[in-house]
């Protein structure tokens, strides 16, 4: 496909209330138009960066909140995407999950634990990079910590679209932002970040600040501090002209992880 028509949702999420959560999602939903091709969720959508797994973690073969997305997902045939608490085999995980309409959904366990919070102490770290094809676009989803760790995001896979999830709070929003230019400039790829907004249950502030940039890092789109939603088209035939015409990518050092 040319276009990926994607709606970034800046959610102001209610602290460990899935169906509250779960509404806003629906209602969202609801006011997309019918060609919209992906919606994206922040991390954690439907209880905020909470780090008691042991309460608000859903089983993975059977996890309430993916059924009810899943559905929303099948009757509006638009893929959506956003992490959520699971739990599996005895372990909790940050889990982003890819829930496309009909089809098996698939997923990335966030790598990088955010330790300042204790994340490292209560939840798993994933250990596979994941790139997914979607409509003929390649994606590599992460993981707000993920962000700060450039090796992790590298285009050695040819994507196209670099998506990351977050509840990344006012505080450190200038290091958010600019990260996410970085990695657009560096990966020569469509880079989307998907904040939070609101206030949190320990009274951490998240002022939104998602973001689009290009390959070269011009910003496409952003949002102001408050719950709000902006679409963004994206551009195949955009992207392609920018790497054939300028070859960054040919030139990146080669090396493997250990």
């Amino acid at each position: 496909m040319e276009t990926l028509k994607t709606v970034l949702f800046q959610m102001d999420i209610v602290w460990e209330d899935p169906k509250a959560n779960l509404d806003k999602i629906r209602n969202i939903v609801q006011d997309l138009d019918s060609d919209t091709d992906l919606l994206i969720l922040p991390e954690m959508c439907t209880t905020g960066f909470s780090m008691h797994p042991e309460k608000i973690a859903e089983p993975w073969e059977d996890s309430p909140s993916i059924g009810r997305l899943q559905g929303l997902s099948d009757h509006s045939g638009i893929a959506i995407v956003g992490s959520l608490a699971i739990s599996e085999r005895d372990a909790f995980y940050n889990r982003l999950v890819f829930i496309q309409p009909g089809k098996a959904i698939e997923y990335y366990d966030k790598r990088h634990l955010f330790t300042l919070a204790g994340e490292d102490k209560v939840y798993s770290p994933g250990e596979n990079i994941v790139v997914l094809n979607f409509m003929a676009w390649k994606i590599k989803v992460q993981i707000c910590y993920d962000l700060r760790f450039p090796v992790w995001s590298r285009n050695t896979e040819d994507y196209d679209l670099l998506i990351y999830v977050a509840n990344w709070p006012q505080k450190r929003i200038e290091a958010w932002s600019t990260l996410l230019k970085a990695r657009a400039i560096e990966n020569m790829s469509y880079v989307i970040g998907v904040n939070r907004s609101g206030k949190d249950e320990n009274g951490y502030i998240y002022n939104g600040k998602t973001s689009c940039y290009d390959a070269l890092g011009s910003e496409l789109a952003t949002l102001p501090e408050a719950e709000d939603a902006v679409e963004v088209i994206l551009s195949k035939s955009s992207l392609e002209e920018k790497r054939n015409r300028l070859g960054f990518l040919k030139d990146q050092d080669d090396f493997e992880f250990i």
